[in-house]
């Protein structure tokens, strides 16, 4: 079995203001391996963005404040780490694409410029050798090195989301982490941005962390699934346990809200209720007021993850009879 590269265990992640505190990551738990990929899966406002900037070390201090568990990148936590050390991780080992290349990219630098500052950052190179694989990078994610100079505003979005790949792999990380990689493109660029990943990914055996609410990019790219709702991990496990054997009201419910074209049906299912507001999350199964199946049991008292198979993990009441 491969080591893993990554282990978030038991992530605790708070925003404090004057008049409230909002609870955004909820005791965390997941693993990954050298050359794995995993989906993060869930709502706006399920905690997953925050996850990631929680392991890239970007939580913005005030208001966020990391108040458990810990973030193994290597044997080494990194919430341990001095800035200096990981700002030499963070772009170098570890990089992120995020959710917005329109306005991730810097306006007034050139794409080259941009991609040269990340390598020039965590390598010893002279300037032309930068600017030598900035435009190689840049033909690697199918846009010409002629483009080197021009600026963001010059390429099409589906190109800038190219350029901050280009920018995130410059540096061959062992982990990607990828926000929304599809947001705002239409679906054919959709399919070759998810494509291009796929391949790079397989190339430099890049470890990676797909956050999305889409099930269909999940199942192009990733080996493992982890449902995000409230902050909390509801259930995990391999492509294959959560698309063929899903078991939490929650999963089922989001499977169920995707349109079939082989059925002929005049309106979606949706999942009842609201998401619950961060600041004032219910006691017990956080998903329990829109459960159809929620008991007494359930709207008190912590919720014990349920272990259905090696891979596979559940927090749900309803499969409590199995110990972990």
């Amino acid at each position: 079995m491969a080591e893993n590269i990554l282990e978030v265990r038991d992530l605790e992640i708070r925003y404090v203001t004057d008049e409230e505190t909002v609870y955004a990551v909820n005791d965390i738990t997941f693993s990954l391996e050298e050359g794995e990929s995993i989906g993060l899966v869930g709502e706006t406002g399920a905690g997953k963005t925050t996850t990631a900037l929680g392991i890239m070390g970007l939580v913005p201090d005030p208001p966020g404040e990391i108040v458990g568990g810990s973030i193994l990148f290597e044997g080494k936590d990194l919430l341990r780490l001095p800035e200096k050390q990981m700002r030499e991780i963070r772009g170098g080992k570890i990089s992120m694409i995020f959710q917005d290349p329109m306005t991730s990219l810097n306006p007034v630098m050139t794409a080259g410029e941009q991609i040269a500052e990340v390598v020039l950052l965590h390598n010893k190179m002279s300037k032309a050798e930068a600017r030598k694989k900035a435009v190689e990078m840049l033909e690697q994610v199918g846009i010409p090195g002629t483009r080197c100079d021009d600026y963001p505003h010059q390429f099409s979005g589906g190109m800038k989301q190219r350029v901050m790949i280009a920018i995130a792999l410059a540096c061959s990380p062992k982990l990607l982490i990828a926000d929304e990689p599809t947001t705002a493109l239409d679906v054919t660029i959709q399919a070759q941005v998810l494509e291009l990943m796929r391949n790079l990914k397989r190339e430099y055996n890049t470890s990676m962390i797909l956050i999305t609410h889409d099930l269909g990019v999940v199942a192009r790219i990733c080996d493992k699934v982890a449902v995000v709702y409230a902050g909390e991990i509801i259930e995990s496990g391999t492509l294959k346990d959560i698309y063929t054997d899903k078991r939490h009201p929650y999963t089922v419910g989001l499977f169920d809200s995707l349109p079939d074209i082989e059925k002929d049906s005049a309106s979606l299912k949706v999942i009842q209720g609201m998401v619950p507001d961060p600041a004032n999350l219910p006691d017990g199964c956080k998903f329990h007021p829109r459960c159809p199946y929620a008991t007494e049991a359930c709207k008190s008292g912590a919720i014990k993850p349920v272990k259905i198979s090696d891979s596979h993990m559940v927090r749900c009441n309803r499969f409590s009879d199995t110990e972990v």
